[in-house]
């Protein structure tokens, strides 16, 4: 069942809602109307509240909880059938003056137009503007069609039938649902670095980046922008996104920290090695005994997240023993969003079997899996995790 939000705008066409709103009952969907003041000189609030079930939204300060339009904006769609000239432009312009208005101010997902109005305010060059811009910004349109308007003559701007709206509606609602990370730039840091001893050799680790790479491919068939940024790997990235290649914890610092600023995810699965050696050797080293003088490389998540206070964060923690409690541990020192940890068996192979940790260290233990169906597995809390932190209400 989806929550859709109804928005209905002065026009007379208004009383079509009903029918729209019968459909979405029949398909079992849960309704809330808003009414702007400039509709209801056209229908009441009784009619759809007693259609949908649920009390008609008309004005913002009623006293809650949490403000309705922070409330509503987290519906799973929101419908503005139908959309008035006034109203495009309002929202083109960023005016939140009332109920739906500061709703769709809000919300993260997908809301739709349906305009009408007479055919000359319909071919007014400022309207068309403002479609414009707004279907650039990801806002999606079902548009009028031509037949007898109010007038009593024929032109484009009439109100489409019910049926072909809700068909539009349910399939915009599919191709959200497909690709949630339409419009996400997305970084994902995989495979290990490498620290120099001498011209030939180097402290490094076993990861195959597998894992990182799945996670890349997986942001890609949601419909994210994404950049893989990736230490010395045995695998081809995958077609279609951005590739960063680099060797040293320093180059994968660098090139993360770049790229930050415009970026909604970070996805550090990347197994950065934990020290370097304090000293270069510009020749081979040749000795029967060595000893190594190490230090602490850069903690590139504790980098970002003072860099990018707004960035979201997920990081990948493996260790060899107290996996959980270590995870835990790393997840409020970097000030993490997610935690994945990894158990030491999984450094290398094709398999694992993960444990998801949030910031209210909530705990969700995966099975055995492959790691392209523990990439869809993250992806899933990912993206519930970060759109419930979107919508939660602020002080």
């Amino acid at each position: 069942m989806k929550r859709i939000v109804l928005g209905i705008t002065g026009s007379i066409a208004a009383y079509k809602a009903l029918e729209i709103l019968r459909r979405f009952k029949k398909g079992g969907e849960e309704i809330v109307c808003v009414l702007t003041p400039h509709a209801t000189k056209f229908v009441t609030p009784l009619s759809f509240s007693t259609l949908s079930g649920n009390p008609v939204v008309t004005g913002l300060f009623e006293p809650r909880n949490t403000p309705i339009h922070i409330e509503l904006a987290a519906s799973d769609l929101i419908l503005v059938a139908p959309c008035t000239y006034n109203f495009i432009g309002k929202v083109a312009s960023g005016i939140a003056d009332d109920t739906l208005s500061s709703v769709i101010s809000a919300a993260k997902s997908p809301v739709v137009f349906v305009p009408s109005m007479n055919t000359n305010m319909w071919e007014n060059k400022i309207l068309q503007e403002n479609i414009k811009k707004l279907k650039k910004l990801g806002y999606y349109f079902i548009q009028p069609e031509t037949g007898a308007l109010s007038t009593n003559k024929i032109g484009k701007g009439r109100f489409p039938e019910p049926d072909l709206i809700v068909k539009k509606v349910y399939q915009i609602i599919a191709q959200a649902e497909a690709t949630p990370l339409q419009g996400k730039r997305i970084i994902v840091t995989a495979g290990s670095t490498q620290e120099d001893l001498d011209p030939i050799r180097c402290i490094t680790n076993r990861s195959s980046g597998r894992m990182g790479y799945e996670i890349a491919r997986e942001a890609l068939a949601r419909g994210g922008d994404v950049v893989l940024i990736s230490g010395p790997v045995e695998i081809e990235p995958p077609k279609g996104i951005e590739f960063v290649k680099v060797r040293t914890t320093k180059e994968l610092a660098q090139e993360v920290l770049a790229r930050g600023d415009k970026a909604h995810i970070l996805i550090g699965t990347a197994a950065v090695a934990d020290y370097t050696p304090v000293h270069y050797e510009n020749k081979k080293i040749k000795a029967d005994k060595l000893t190594l003088e190490l230090k602490k490389t850069q903690d590139i998540l504790k980098l970002v997240r003072k860099r990018y206070k707004k960035l979201f964060i997920v990081g990948f923690s493996l260790e060899s023993n107290n996996v959980i409690e270590r995870a835990k541990a790393k997840l409020k020192e970097k000030s993490l969003d997610l935690i994945v940890a990894n158990p030491l068996s999984s450094l290398g192979g094709f398999e694992t079997q993960i444990t998801l940790i949030d910031r209210n260290l909530k705990l969700k233990k995966l099975p055995l899996l492959s790691k392209s169906e523990a990439s869809k597995q993250i992806w899933d809390w990912i993206i519930k995790s970060r759109n419930e932190q979107l919508n939660a209400p602020t002080n």
